[in-house]
């Protein structure tokens, strides 16, 4: 009996080991998978950063080309370096100041109504001074640039656009409204909408509300979002990587 015990435990400690060895095994193949996968992102990430400080370093060529040539094209080219420079250099930080980003929505607009050759009505009212409010960056551009793909290019005749935006302490209230045809959906969950409204959750948990209404005749954004104010810029989160895709 003694010796049919010692068989049973060599028995199971053989099994035991074998199991051991494969878990380890296991472990060590899923280590290798996350740093493959590790290096692949970290490699896409420097391709990411190479792309945009190359088209930004054209664009400043391209501009001091065409001073002589056309006066429009080289202030859309300037406008449009500006817009790459806050994308490049402000906008991988968790938090920037409300006066940037109100300032590269203003620029955006005015190139769109230039692309637009001046067809586009646009009611636009912001705020003069964000103060010492900030905002997590490119949290507002998914919904104009929705309100353009989905709404003023599709209407053949009189496009518009209405975004007004205000500040009443600390909270932010902005009402998007753009025309749309009438037989157009435009769709809630594109890429860039549902990115938005993930990094809403994830930084303003609690301190913001959205509501989209997808009428017949216009689509209408209302969101309202407590801002931070300088001394609680470095606790946010990181924020950068909002999909620029509608």
């Amino acid at each position: 009996m003694l010796a049919g015990l010692r068989g049973s435990i060599t028995i199971g400690g053989v099994a035991a080991a074998v199991k051991l060895l494969k878990c380890f095994f296991e472990k060590q193949q899923a280590a290798l998978i996350l740093e493959k996968e590790r290096t692949k992102i970290e490699l896409q990430m420097l391709k990411a950063q190479l792309h945009p400080h190359f088209l930004f370093n054209t664009l400043n060529n391209v501009y001091s080309l065409t001073q002589d040539v056309s006066a429009k094209a080289s202030g859309m080219i300037m406008g449009l370096s500006e817009l790459l420079r806050y994308m490049l250099y402000d906008c991988d930080k968790p938090i920037v100041p409300l006066d940037k980003e109100l300032k590269m929505t203003r620029d955006y607009l005015e190139l769109e109504t230039v692309r637009y050759d001046h067809q586009l009505d646009i009611s636009l009212q912001l705020p003069q001074q964000g103060g010492h409010l900030f905002i997590a960056p490119l949290i507002l551009l998914p919904f104009l640039e929705n309100a353009f793909k989905h709404g003023a290019s599709k209407m053949v005749e009189q496009p518009w656009i209405s975004m007004h935006i205000n500040i009443t302490g600390l909270e932010l209230s902005m009402k998007l409204i753009n025309g749309k045809c009438a037989s157009a959906h435009t769709p809630a969950a594109g890429i860039g909408i549902m990115n938005v409204r993930q990094r809403l959750q994830l930084l303003y948990p609690g301190t913001h509300d959205l509501q989209i209404d997808d009428l017949e005749e216009m689509y209408i954004v209302n969101l309202k979002m407590t801002l931070d104010i300088a001394s609680y810029a470095s606790e946010k989160p990181f924020a950068y990587g909002a999909a620029k895709e509608i």
